[in-house]
């Protein structure tokens, strides 16, 4: 589930991206879902039999299998298209995105400044070079992945520059597998290096470079090869290891990682010229980690363990370390170590915990800028190096700060970029004692939305606890139990629902929708001590937490069950098949993409291992009650009348196994449920990145939400 680590995906329509493959053939549409054998298992959990009847479904390779994911593909698609909806709504998404600006994100690696540009009507992200972190006009083309691959189908897992500025270390993966190798481009030939280093990023723990000070080399994550460990064991296990450039693999050189945990997840962290080097290494997924720096001689030894909570770490312009802990701290502080001294004992607080979440730290040349989640929002200080003169920088009310950087070593001056739920990224130069200044590197909006508005509301869950949601809808909305609510949700892994702009969100609200977003506990909202409550034994918190918020929209009179629609992915999908499952009355129709469903059997998945320490394993009686307890497969009951439901998986989807989503539909056809649409997308994983087909899936789901809750689609103008 690293969608749900790495960066943070954009919810609502954005989950609707992942969508089914080849277009359905002529003929006769299939009249019905195929129904799945019953063909029972029992297995014996602390004395507690559970029966399986749909185990058979879990061999990705059967041909038996593989005909009724077919059949069942075949029938959701003749549904969908035949959606009076599916083709406006289409037309209008690639529309919408047409009509998106250029946007730019710099970052600075050595002397070079870079960025990722965004191009209307691309699949993915190009990387330039910049002359300077406002260069938008002299933006120079280094790597392009939709030349590379002009079908769409081959994604960058990671891009890194070397402090020279004369290679690039990639991986690239197809399909959505995230499975790919280091790969070096010459960016001042453009030629492919000969050097190829296998297994360096998976779907399980990800994977990372970084280049040493002199770009003579790289270290890197790798896991095991064929041979090294069990098959079984091929997946975990990563260390770091170093790359000569001009030599074979076979001479590369182990650093650290023997003592790491089997569910490693490692990534960098680095200075800004190179020469000092953090390895990140997370237990899994669910928040434990540690670090691991560099020394002079090049020998990584440990800097922090798990019980010292620290979660994240950035280097000051002086090489002084700074340190996001948790211990005692739940909300965070920040710990500082000077040049060079990798002893946590001798770590100075220098910004004490306050009423914010801590999300970001940059330290300029004598500013620190930390950035707080304040329920979802963010807001953002300025301090001396000493912690002290917290003054607020102005941003908009219920917006998110993105990644800040440094503009020059040599002084405070900083960019960091805002976003809200109906403006896109506005990007802004400050320092102490100047006016903030609106940066070229802004995204101005496609679409007018001066006519909607944001409202932050909360409900109240089943233990008394708040829970925050923000609405979106038109200015001067009617309450009358009547205005088509979509409701979307999360809930896990320390992620927190900060505002995002999604231009296809657009094509719900403009057809009089209102979309709603919970800020459930599992998230880091409100810190740690949030996260912890929807975790393990309290997963059933994330779920009351949803559920509440439903209530509260039908009780508000704004919407009503018959009106109201759920959405979410990876972990937002067992989200949405617990709801489905506790409350079917709640909801008239049920969007999930990747979802988790059998919560006994995800921790036999390579991936689902490392969710072990979000979700808690079987093997403990406590966890294993948690666990069957709101397992969506588990708790589907015959005869019971479910809502609308339409599933979307993917064949290669390293994080999620495709055969949650299959067991999960075939369980409620058995059931009686009378509108089940289950898709598998063949060329696809986690996501999908085929542009034109991430619009026609989004538009799907629209189109499957609008036909449930019986609204009429109103055409548009173009933007």
């Amino acid at each position: 589930m690293r969608t749900l680590r790495d960066i943070i995906l954009t919810f609502a329509v954005s989950w609707a991206v992942f969508g089914a493959s080849a277009a359905q053939s002529d003929g006769e549409k299939p009249a019905r879902p195929p129904k799945a054998a019953k063909r029972p298992v029992v297995d014996t959990y602390h004395g507690v039999k559970v029966v399986d009847d749909y185990r058979w479904l879990e061999d990705s390779a059967s041909p038996e299998v593989k005909a009724w994911v077919s059949a069942f593909r075949d029938y959701s698609r003749a549904r969908l298209e035949a959606l009076p909806g599916t083709a406006a709504l289409t037309e209008r998404l690639l529309a919408i995105d047409e009509t998106r600006p250029v946007q730019i994100w710099p970052f600075r690696v050595g002397q070079s400044w870079y960025a990722s540009k965004v191009i209307p009507g691309k699949t993915f992200a190009t990387l330039v070079r910049l002359a300077g972190p406002e260069d938008v006009a002299g933006a120079k083309v280094l790597f392009d992945p939709n030349a590379f691959d002009a079908q769409g189908l081959t994604a960058p897992d990671f891009l890194v520059p070397s402090f020279d500025g004369k290679k690039l270390a990639l991986s690239l993966s197809r399909k959505g597998s995230e499975d790919g190798a280091l790969t070096i481009l010459d960016l001042e030939t453009g030629k492919w290096l000969a050097d190829e280093v296998p297994r360096v990023h998976g779907g399980t723990a990800g994977g990372a470079a970084t280049w040493l000070p002199d770009s003579s080399g790289l270290y890197y994550t790798r896991y095991p090869r064929k041979g090294e460990r069990p098959d079984a064991d091929l997946g975990f296990y990563q260390q770091v290891w170093l790359h000569k450039l001009g030599t074979s693999t076979d001479k590369d050189t182990y650093v650290v990682g023997k003592e790491f945990p089997r569910i490693a997840e490692t990534s960098f962290v680095t200075s800004l010229d190179g020469r000092r080097i953090l390895a990140q290494v997370r237990n899994g997924d669910g928040g434990e980690m540690s670090f691991w720096a560099r020394g002079a001689g090049g020998a990584f030894t440990q800097l922090t363990r798990h019980e010292d909570q620290v979660t994240a770490a950035s280097f000051g312009v002086d090489g002084a370390l700074y340190l996001l802990s948790l211990k005692d701290a739940p909300k965070g502080r920040i710990l500082r170590l000077p040049p060079d001294v990798y002893d946590l004992a001798r770590a100075e607080v220098v910004v004490a915990e306050g009423a914010g979440r801590i999300e970001h730290v940059v330290a300029t040349k004598g500013r620190l800028y930390v950035a707080s989640l304040i329920g979802g929002p963010t807001e953002l200080r300025s301090y001396d190096l000493a912690g002290h003169d917290g003054t607020l920088v102005p941003t908009p009310p219920v917006s998110s700060v993105g990644l800040m950087q440094r503009i020059d070593p040599g002084s405070d001056e900083i960019l960091f970029s805002v976003t809200s739920y109906l403006e896109p990224r506005n990007v802004y130069r400050w320092a102490p004692g100047d006016a903030l200044r609106k940066s070229p590197l802004s995204t101005p909006s496609p679409i007018d939305l001066s006519g909607y508005e944001v409202e932050r509301v909360s409900a109240t869950s089943r233990d008394g606890t708040r829970v925050p949601m923000t609405l979106i809808h038109r200015k001067g909305m009617a309450r009358t139990g009547k205005n088509p609510t979509l409701l979307t949700g999360y809930g896990g892994f320390g992620i927190s629902m900060t505002p995002s702009f999604n231009p296809s969100r657009v094509a719900w609200l403009e057809q009089d929708g209102v979309y709603a977003i919970a800020n459930l506990r599992g998230g880091a909202e409100f810190g740690e001590a949030w996260h912890e409550q929807g975790k393990l034994t309290n997963k059933q918190h994330v779920f009351d937490d949803f559920i509440a918020c439903a209530e509260w929209l039908v009780g508000s009179k704004l919407t009503s069950p018959a009106h109201l629609a759920i959405e979410g992915g990876s972990n937002g999908g067992l989200l949405m098949g617990a709801a489905v499952t506790q409350r079917p009355d709640l909801f008239a129709a049920v969007v999930s993409h990747v979802g988790i469903y059998d919560m006994l059997r995800v921790e036999l998945s390579p991936n689902g291992q490392f969710n072990v320490t979000e979700f808690g394993t079987v093997k403990d009686p406590a966890q294993f009650q948690a666990l069957h307890a709101y397992s969506p497969y588990h708790r589907v009951r015959d005869g019971a009348k479910y809502p609308p439901i339409l599933l979307v998986t993917g064949d290669n989807d390293p994080r999620v196994e495709p055969m949650q989503s299959r067991k999960f539909a075939a369980r409620l056809v058995a059931a009686g449920a009378r509108d089940v649409l289950l898709f598998t997308n063949s060329d696809a994983g986690h996501s999908v990145p085929q542009r034109e087909q991430r619009f026609r899936q989004a538009a799907y789901a629209y189109a499957f939400i609008m036909d449930r809750l019986g609204m009429k689609l109103r055409p548009v103008a173009r933007p």
